[in-house]
């Protein structure tokens, strides 16, 4: 029997020209009209629509949908489609274990390349399966967000997303090493290399662009001055790539005096979905691999612009195992309006507002604990650092308390209790902890994404 390499699993030379990068793709999208942009989606939709009629998983959700072969031919059918999201998946595993029936082909079989799982972060954690074309577009994808954004041979890069079972580290670092010129040091969460050790290796090394969750970036700028280091200064990073919780990028730039923030999104199941460009004029989804659609959590139709809807995303580059056809991310964001500066035909959005799966809803009112980092954010003498506890309150009632760190008298609790009510529209309670405080609960230092809302009900 052959054995061929993981190299062999796909094309280089073709998937350059499908997803490219660096000039090639400001010179390839610049400037496209978005009727060649859409031509292109039915042709990579039809593929996939293909390999998930000989997947089991789409064949049992559309027949139960009373779709069938030949129903859908276009992008404009894809409404009569049936949406899901990761319960179905995590369900479909548990009844077809131990990776599920999702990445099965009926047709021939597809060598998966790579196994990660989900994080857990909002229930069981899931296998996400890769075969090497589909692991290396995402791989591609995500080198075209650092190339665009100017990382190069002069920078050096600091990670820290994990490298245990989840996707983070181990993607970051195949997307630096393959598609650009920087040098890498991959130190993972404070878990894996503590955060005393990596502020001191990244000012050893000269370290000029951070990459990882905003919350812990921020937190290793004041490990950094502890340590007797000056952000900015004895540690150069001007640029920081990562996910930036709302209203936080200017707190970050603070901490890390002269870098400049820059937001992306992105999911284990796909990879990277959106980013922004050098302008920072919102996330540019990124089209040519994927059909987005912004839809009302409930009613699932599609919302007015700049309107709140769930991100519903079909992939269309997942097209030999594992495919993704109108699934549910349940992250919450809105589409700008207007053009971009680049003339790209891809639609933009804002930093996402919150979850629809972990939304608090207090007397009529929607409160995303997400969110609360842009309200804190205008307070002065606050470290950026929170959590919100739901709990019962008198009669029985919910109600919401948020705990901010800050330092020593310079916080009113009830200021920031009626600011956060205002802002909200519902009553919250506040309680001011000092520095360091909330991490045991949210998991800053150690987790790849923070525990936001602690449920002691």
């Amino acid at each position: 029997m052959t054995s061929l390499s993981y190299e062999h699993g796909y094309d280089n030379s073709a998937l350059a020209k499908e997803y490219p990068l660096g000039d090639s793709f400001i010179n390839t999208y610049g400037g496209m009209p978005v009727e060649r942009l859409r031509e292109i989606q039915e042709e990579r939709f039809r593929r996939v629509v293909s390999v998930a009629w000989q997947t089991p998983f789409y064949r049992r959700l559309w027949a139960d949908a009373g779709v069938g072969p030949g129903d859908i031919k276009s992008l404009a059918d894809i409404n009569h489609l049936p949406i899901f999201d990761k319960s179905d998946i995590v369900a479909d595993v548990a009844e077809h274990p131990p990776f599920g029936s999702l990445a099965v082909r009926l047709d021939k079989p597809i060598r998966p390349r790579v196994l990660q799982t989900t994080s857990g972060t909002t229930g069981t954690p899931q296998p996400v399966l890769w075969s090497a074309r589909s692991r290396e577009i995402q791989n591609a994808l995500l080198g075209r967000v650092y190339r665009w954004l100017g990382v190069g041979e002069d920078d050096v890069v600091h990670s820290v997303y994990g490298h245990g079972l989840v996707n983070g580290g181990h993607y970051v670092r195949e997307a630096v090493v393959r598609y650009t010129d920087a040098l890498l040091l991959s130190a993972g969460t404070g878990s894996e290399t503590r955060s005393e050790r990596q502020v001191a290796i990244m000012a050893q090394f000269g370290v000029t662009v951070l990459a990882g969750f905003g919350d812990y970036l921020r937190r290793l700028a004041d490990v950094a001055l502890a340590a007797g280091y000056v952000p900015g200064k004895d540690i150069p990073v001007r640029m920081i790539i990562g996910h930036v919780p709302a209203g936080s990028r200017e707190i970050i730039e603070q901490a890390w005096p002269g870098a400049k923030v820059y937001d992306w999104y992105g999911i284990a199941d796909t990879g990277v979905l959106a980013s922004e460009g050098p302008d920072r004029d919102g996330q540019y989804l990124w089209e040519d691999a994927n059909f987005f659609e912004l839809l009302d959590t409930d009613s699932h139709l599609a919302v007015s612009e700049g309107e709140v809807g769930s991100i519903v995303v079909t992939s269309l580059n997942r097209d030999d195992i594992g495919p993704l056809i109108r699934f549910d991310t349940h992250d919450l964001t809105r589409v700008l309006s207007g053009g971009n500066a680049y003339g790209l035909p891809f639609p933009r959005i804002t930093g996402l507002v919150g979850r629809s799966d972990q939304m608090v809803k207090l007397r009529g009112i929607n409160v995303y604990p997400t969110a609360v980092a842009a309200l804190i954010a205008e307070i002065h003498g606050v470290t950026g650092e929170y959590y919100c506890r739901l709990e019962r309150g008198p009669e029985d009632a919910d109600q919401l308390v948020v705990v901010v760190e800050a330092r020593e008298g310079q916080v009113d609790e009830g200021e920031v209790a009626e600011k956060l009510s205002a802002s909200l529209g519902v009553k919250v309670r506040a309680e001011i902890v000092g520095p360091g405080a909330t991490a045991e609960v949210t998991g800053v230092s150690s987790r790849q994404k923070p525990l936001r809302l602690l449920d002691v009900r």
